[in-house]
């Protein structure tokens, strides 16, 4: 009979959950807020079900599971190391930095502001990680909706969220697990190295071990779901090595999901489906279901300070880091950049979770964040869509990224095949001129690397930051194949782009060329800037499409 009312626990969960996701999204409320809702309904408020431990298994599991998700949709790694020497890696940090510290006046005792929340430093900032956080599934949810993904604005809210989102989950990462450490030198450089480290070992596993691993068994082995069985299976590992060296379970799981970020578009098509099956169907609603049925009003007992703090500091602090951080850094339309790194979503829920079921933080600190959280859901997307709407942009836009990050490509040019941006009509210059020459004739401002051709072939590509490594007074006398990657990455027409970026962003570079996948004859090249010109094209053809009352347009037919 014990298994038969863990079933049922279980069943009722679930059912309800997916019931009440389409009731509540009719009017337009996140599935989150139905999960969550669920549980308090079955659980706080009727008592039918209660949260008994054999159910706990499954709401572990649900744990890795979601972030095992928000690694592979929503931290792109490569994109996020591509854009570090930008003005929008620039801006993130500041936000989260600002974020970070207004959150620490709260949940620390660095300022000597009792709040009564009895945590250690550590265990502080993490909480101000969790409320540092903006969620690149909301913004991109927010984006795609009003029609502005594609658009020259969407790029630049996406690439500064996924910045900010990869920061602050780093840090919150490596200082949800420690317990009972105070401010300390040596504490705070150990954990910028296990940051450090986590982020090496997660791009070696992306670039060089996993994703080309699965691929190449998907073609050799003729074992049906083998993919999603490795996965499921690697996911579990992963879990159990990171609990085995000090890292909580669900750091394990972001690790393997991040590591799997870059799989390619054919591998994902084929696995994705099955994975989104069993976590959107079974692990995802169960997890928040159980969240609610963890909520109550203890959080009414908490001092009215400490309930107005945790309300008030985080948000104002949060929204004065992402203002000032992209006024300062000029980049364009920072009112609606700031609004979009306001986003909040699923992974803060996740994370307080696991700081309760941690003992980090107690019922009623984790009720009232919970409920804080809701609001953000609620309220947000209304506030980017509105911020957005408003924005003016230069026309052309001014200031694009530098990169377009890969996950950019998957959410907003699916479909969109290389040769669709493939320039046929580029000259490049020979690997026998000099540096000297090459530098008075062929460098062009904001261009990074430069493709290299001999008679029709590819000789290599030059990166700028090999002639850092030429003394000047030999610039005459050095040729250009001196200094060229002779091991480049290359491209056919008929690939997905974000592939494409994929591979370049794997090898640091903003250029590929392109070949005839059949005779191998060189086509042309690709690079960054003709991805960003895509985005602006394609903006600039619905906007003319909007005017005219064409098909797709609000004023048009629609089809």
């Amino acid at each position: 009979m014990e298994l038969l009312d863990v079933l049922l626990r279980i069943g009722l969960l679930i059912v309800v959950a997916k019931l009440a996701e389409g009731i509540l999204g009719r009017f337009g409320l996140n599935s989150i807020v139905a999960y969550t809702a669920t549980g308090i309904i079955l659980g706080p408020a009727t008592g039918i079900v209660d949260l008994a431990s054999e159910t706990h298994l499954f709401l572990e599991i649900g744990v890795f599971v979601l972030f095992f998700l928000i690694g592979l949709d929503e931290i792109d790694l490569r994109g996020f190391l591509s854009t570090i020497r930008g003005r929008y890696f620039v801006a993130a940090v500041m936000s989260v930095l600002i974020s970070l510290m207004a959150a620490l006046v709260v949940t620390s005792d660095l300022f000597h502001l009792d709040f009564a929340l009895g945590l250690h430093f550590t265990e502080g900032l993490a909480l101000a990680g969790i409320l540092s956080l903006s969620s690149l599934g909301l913004v991109v949810k927010v984006l795609a909706d009003g029609g502005h993904l594609k658009e020259p604005l969407g790029l630049k809210i996406f690439t500064t969220v996924i910045i900010a989102e990869v920061l602050a989950l780093l840090v919150v990462g490596f200082t949800i697990g420690e317990h009972g450490h105070g401010l300390s030198w040596t504490g705070v450089l150990r954990i910028l190295g296990q940051i450090a480290g986590f982020v090496v070992l997660a791009w070696v596993l992306s670039a060089r071990v996993l994703a080309p691993t699965i691929g190449y068994l998907q073609r050799f082995l003729n074992v049906p779901e083998l993919s999603f069985g490795l996965l499921f299976g690697g996911l579990f590992l992963m879990v159990v090595a990171a609990e085995a060296i000090g890292l909580h379970g669900s750091i394990g799981a972001l690790l393997f999901g991040t590591a799997l970020s870059g799989l390619p578009q054919r591998v994902r098509v084929d696995i994705m489906p099955g994975m989104r099956s069993a976590s959107e169907g079974l692990f995802v609603p169960l997890f928040f279901a159980a969240a609610g049925l963890k909520l109550d009003l203890s959080f009414l007992d908490l001092p009215g300070t400490t309930i107005a703090a945790l309300v008030l500091v985080p948000l104002l602090g949060k929204f004065a880091g992402s203002f000032i951080s992209t006024y300062v850094t000029r980049l364009e339309a920072p009112f609606a950049l700031a609004t979009g790194l306001m986003a909040k979503g699923v992974a803060e829920i996740a994370l307080l979770v696991v700081m309760l079921e941690s003992g980090v933080i107690e019922q009623d600190v984790f009720s009232l964040l919970v409920l804080i959280m809701f609001g953000y859901i609620l309220l947000m997307p209304q506030a980017i869509s509105f911020a957005v709407n408003r924005a003016k942009l230069s026309d052309p836009p001014e200031g694009l990224p530098d990169a377009v990050p890969p996950s950019f490509a998957r959410y907003a040019l699916e479909g969109v095949q290389v040769g669709s941006v493939l320039d046929r009509t580029r000259s490049y210059p020979s690997p026998e001129i000099s540096v000297k020459s090459f530098a008075d004739e062929w460098i062009v401002p904001g261009q990074h690397d430069y493709l290299v051709m001999e008679d029709g072939e590819v000789s290599g590509i030059l990166s700028m930051t090999r002639l850092r490594f030429v003394p000047r007074g030999s610039w005459e006398t050095t040729p250009l194949g001196n200094v060229l990657r002779l091991h480049t990455p290359f491209a056919w027409p008929e690939e997905p782009i974000d592939d494409v970026l994929e591979r370049m962003s794997s090898h640091s570079l903003t250029v590929v060329p392109v070949h005839d996948r059949d005779s191998g004859e060189f086509l042309g090249s690709v690079t960054s800037h003709d991805v960003l010109d895509l985005v602006v094209l394609m903006a600039e053809v619905e906007e003319e499409m909007a005017q005219r009352g064409g098909p797709g347009s609000p004023n048009g037919p629609s089809g």
